[in-house]
């Protein structure tokens, strides 16, 4: 990203702008560390910004003489009948010409290395911060909001480094000079053009008021269109449509709300083009008086022709500069809010993280459960209130989900979980992986609570194939290669036939590329479950999840990828969650968890004995 310096004219895209920004933003506090900060982020690039800023120095100071060499031309050259002196001037002016628009490709050239590289680097770092986020920082903030960070706060702290810049310096040396100039030409004449400069500075304060408050109104409308466009654009939410909705109902809540955006838009054109108008209006006044002043003074002797035609282009030159000045303030601190945005998800702290001592996984894959508690954290201790919804700000606190559970499975044995929905069996699941870090108790795996194994480790030691399936918008090898990425092509096909999915991929015209759209919405759900199999397979890690691994699938599919899984178990320590008992009857250890407890253990066998829950749950679906 890059500006180009604003010495010209009277800069009136830029300084509508500026002027449009949040008045907020003039009383925001600033943190004290965020300057020093911005400026170390900056520290890369000294090189490139010392040349940028030279380049804006010269580029401006070429933007001011040509207008003295102008009143050169006419007096001596002109008037005075010199040849010499309008071809020679002539010459410098092209000169001067040729080397800015030289200077203006290399500022913009430093300006885009300077804007880009500090984008990449704060975009790669907030992306590689939050793959480090638990997963209860996901489920908790606004993907809009979050991807937010990632683009406009990002563009908009790398304006410090480049058009904030370029304003300062391009503008505050053009205006030294231009007055300069003026007061050496005609002092009075100055004076005068500073006398209207509070013509052009009140009515620009009060547009800025009213574009501030239709900005902020226009930016909440095309929010609002965007969440809803967002929202039916899905695979999910046109099915939802296709399936619910009206499209009379549609097309009206989306005209309704681009009309909103479109009204605004007017209102703010018209502003803008009223305001922009009086202040040409302005200008051409104040320029209509210095040359009914200049020129009587030029009849009388007092000023050449030269001169005043000199004062009334550096007069177009003053104006610009001194506006876009005084709105410096709002310039920078947006630049630094923007910053400081970006600081703060960088500030937040996993809460998942290695111990300093955490060592890899080592010994046989057992697994133990010793009285865990468990409860969900709350906003403060995983999220920021920035990139919540606003709908989670009333938010009760959060009730205990696991209660003292307490198991043990031994290297390649298999427990399985059952019970009602709601009861805590994922969130098990989810403490084995540390996803998230128990209240109270310990969770072992290979004997070491999973708090003094590194987290690299634990996820080579685990996988798991969840009850959506969810798989990325590419090809099946590239989704399948997520789970190893060396695999050769032998091994992939392997995964795939043990998952009993290789005969519709051999049957598919692009075969292993072929794409299986968003979420994998291109394939039915039994086929994203057995290729979520496959990838587990893939994988091959000691210890196996399964969360309703055959939920999709049907009979005769369950009865072959389940004989895949028994497979794939074979010598390995496996967790499984299932509503369908016919899938766990084999299983080491069956636990029936409600409300976060466990209220029976045994083997199938055991457990219908005993007559109690699982007994009544197994009777009521094999009850025909």
């Amino acid at each position: 990203m890059s500006v180009g310096h604003g010495g010209g004219g009277m800069g009136g895209g830029r300084m509508l702008g500026r002027l449009a920004a949040d008045p907020e933003i003039r009383q925001h506090k600033l943190d004290r560390g965020t300057a020093r900060r911005v400026v170390a982020y900056g520290a890369p690039f000294k090189g490139l910004i010392v040349v940028f800023l030279v380049t804006v120095i010269v580029s401006s100071a070429l933007s001011v003489a040509p207008l003295l060499l102008f009143q050169r031309i006419i007096d001596d050259g002109v008037l005075a009948g010199d040849v010499d002196v309008i071809v020679w001037l002539s010459v410098a002016v092209a000169a001067m010409a040729l080397g800015s628009a030289l200077l203006q490709i290399v500022e913009r050239w430093c300006s885009a290395r300077i804007g880009e590289g500090l984008i990449y680097s704060m975009r790669t770092q907030i992306f590689d911060h939050m793959l480090r986020m638990p997963i209860a920082f996901f489920s908790r903030s606004h993907t809009g909001k979050l991807v937010s960070r990632l683009q406009s706060d990002v563009n908009g702290a790398q304006q410090a480094f480049t058009s904030t810049l370029s304003t300062v310096v391009s503008n505050s040396i053009t205006l030294v000079l231009v007055l300069g100039s003026m007061l050496a030409l005609s002092w009075p004449l100055t004076l005068a053009a500073l006398v209207l400069l509070p013509i052009f500075m009140v009515p620009a304060r009060m547009v800025g008021t009213r574009l501030a408050d239709l900005s902020r109104l226009r930016m909440t409308q095309n929010a609002e269109m965007s969440a809803t466009m967002t929202e039916r654009f899905t695979v999910s939410g046109a099915l939802l449509v296709k399936l619910f909705g009206d499209l009379d109902t549609e097309h009206a809540t989306f005209a309704r709300q681009s009309k909103d955006v479109a009204d605004s838009g007017v209102k703010i054109a018209m502003i803008s083009r009223v305001f922009m108008t009086a202040m040409a209006l302005v200008g051409a006044l104040a320029t209509a008086l210095f040359y009914g002043f200049g020129g009587v003074a030029a009849v009388a002797g007092d000023l050449t022709v030269g001169t005043l035609t000199a004062l009334v282009a550096l007069l177009a030159r003053l104006y610009g500069p001194l506006m876009q000045l005084s709105n410096l303030r709002v310039d920078i601190m947006s630049a630094l809010v923007s910053f400081e945005r970006v600081f703060e998800v960088l500030d937040l702290e996993p809460l998942i993280v290695d111990a300093p001592d955490a060592r890899p996984v080592s010994g046989p894959p057992s697994v133990a459960f010793r009285d865990v508690w468990f409860t969900y954290p709350d906003a403060a201790t995983v999220s920021l209130e920035s990139l919540e919804p606003t709908a989670a700000a009333g938010e009760s606190a959060n009730t205990p989900v696991l209660r003292g559970i307490s198991f043990q499975a031994e290297p390649g044995q298999t427990v399985a979980l059952v019970g009602p929905s709601g009861a805590g069996k994922t969130t098990i699941t989810h403490l084995l992986a540390r996803l998230y870090d128990v209240d109270s108790g310990v969770v072992e795996i290979a004997g070491e609570d999973v708090r003094r194994l590194t987290l690299a480790s634990l996820q080579d030691e685990i996988g798991y194939v969840t009850q959506d399936a969810h798989l990325f918008h590419d090809t099946i090898e590239a989704n399948l290669r997520y789970a190893k990425p060396t695999a050769t092509v032998e091994e992939l096909w392997g995964a795939l036939d043990a998952a009993q999915i290789a005969g519709l991929v051999r049957r598919l015209p692009d075969g292993l590329g072929t794409v299986v759209g968003e979420r994998g919405y291109r394939l039915s759900g039994g086929e994203r479950q057995r290729f979520a199999i496959a990838r587990l397979l893939l994988k091959a890690p000691p210890i196996l999840v399964l969360d309703e691994a055959t939920a999709h699938l049907d009979s005769e599919s369950e009865t072959l990828v389940q004989r895949a899984l028994d497979t794939a178990r074979a010598g390995r320590t496996a967790i499984v969650i299932a509503h369908r008992l016919s899938t766990v009857r084999h299983a080491d250890q069956i636990l029936v968890v409600e409300a976060g407890r466990v209220v029976e253990r045994g083997t199938h066998a055991q457990l219908l004995d005993a007559g109690g829950a699982y007994a009544t749950l197994y009777a009521t679906q094999f009850s025909d």
